[in-house]
């Protein structure tokens, strides 16, 4: 019985090949036009185009069932997948020194958020589960928060689709309006970096942020939101320290529980930058990667923008998207000053 899952691989793999193979015939070849897009444009870059051909697609007519696992598995797996392969152009030694300068722009912009979902949400009237997910999801790493926090705080279904529904909205924003605001404020590269990493919600927000405004700034900005993604980790065991003192409906926190916080790809990124490290990595291969990485990203963006969901935007009313509207300001406000004060920036 214990060689049952390896004998089984096979077919697993193909019955899985071809539940996604639909979706991604409609993502590759998103992928494939937007890299051309950027090769003939290098300022829009490919991550861009891609995401803006996915929601026009979405609101003209929004893919069925049949390609959803596809779609679905480009706009997460292969981007978490294109995360690792960044790792081969970084050292520890610079994601340590990343870590380190992001800090106090990391620890404000989250407790100003966290302090502002909870006192400018009641002021709102949205509910507490609601007004928590979407302060972990504007204040950690978007949907990936939401997920780990949702079960913690014994959050309905509704209220998850609410907050990611919230979330995605001003994700969709961040690629188009903070490379503007970069190059408006004469950013360097290593600056809008860490603005992207701290400021902007999800990590696919971030990647393709990053890559509209240049190359240079794709590397640190995700180092810096894979730093905050471990943010997870203490909020959903202070969460759930609360809930298990309010009422028994909380998921209670165990040390199995937080090693399951950690996501797979970070831990995936962290082993393939050792081995960047290490040196054992040739320039070829270490340009394949990075190269490969670009077009995950592409083909993840397109996977995100079909996956746009008009419709549960509308049903999430306008109070969590008000909410969700401050919060995003507010942080990026915050990450803003700090960084004029810890790491100024000039043309």
């Amino acid at each position: 019985m214990m060689f049952r899952p390896a004998r089984t691989l096979p077919s697993r793999l193909a019955l899985r090949g071809a539940r996604v193979l639909p979706g991604l015939a409609l993502t590759v070849p998103i992928a494939l036009v937007a890299t051309m897009i950027g090769m003939v444009a290098p300022v829009l870059g490919s991550a861009l185009p891609a995401i803006v051909i996915g929601v026009v697609i979405a609101v003209i007519r929004r893919p069925g069932p049949r390609f959803q696992p596809g779609v679905e598995y480009s706009g997460r797996f292969l981007l978490q997948l294109a995360v690792v392969l960044l790792g081969a152009q970084l050292s520890l030694g610079a994601i340590a020194k990343v870590g380190a300068e992001s800090l106090p722009v990391m620890l404000s912009t989250l407790t100003v958020c966290l302090l502002g979902s909870r006192l400018i949400g009641r002021a709102l009237r949205v509910p507490q589960r609601l007004r928590t997910l979407i302060g972990v999801g504007t204040g950690i790493c978007g949907a990936s928060a939401i997920a780990a926090v949702s079960p913690v705080i014994g959050a309905l279904s509704a209220e998850v689709s609410y907050a990611v529904s919230t979330i995605f909205l001003f994700n969709i924003l961040a690629v188009v309006l903070f490379p503007l605001l970069g190059h408006a404020l004469g950013m360097d590269p290593h600056t809008f970096g860490l603005l992207a990493g701290t400021a902007v919600n999800d990590t696919s927000s971030v990647v393709a942020a990053a890559s509209v405004f240049g190359a240079a700034a794709l590397g640190y900005a995700v180092v810096v939101k894979l730093v905050r993604t471990l943010m997870i980790i203490p909020i959903s065991i202070g969460l759930s320290v609360i809930e298990s003192r309010r009422a028994a409906a909380g998921r209670r926190m165990t040390p199995r529980g937080v090693i399951g916080l950690v996501p797979w790809f970070l831990v995936g990124f962290l082993i393939v930058a050792v081995i960047g490290s290490l040196g054992v990595i040739p320039v070829g291969p270490r340009e394949a990667m990075v190269h490969t990485s670009g077009f995950l990203i592409a083909t993840a963006m397109a996977g995100i923008g079909l996956s746009t969901d008009v419709a549960a935007l509308r049903r999430a009313g306008w109070r969590p998207l008000l909410l969700g509207a401050i919060l995003w300001i507010l942080v990026t406000a915050t990450a803003l000053a700090v960084i004029a004060v810890t790491a100024p920036w000039g043309r």
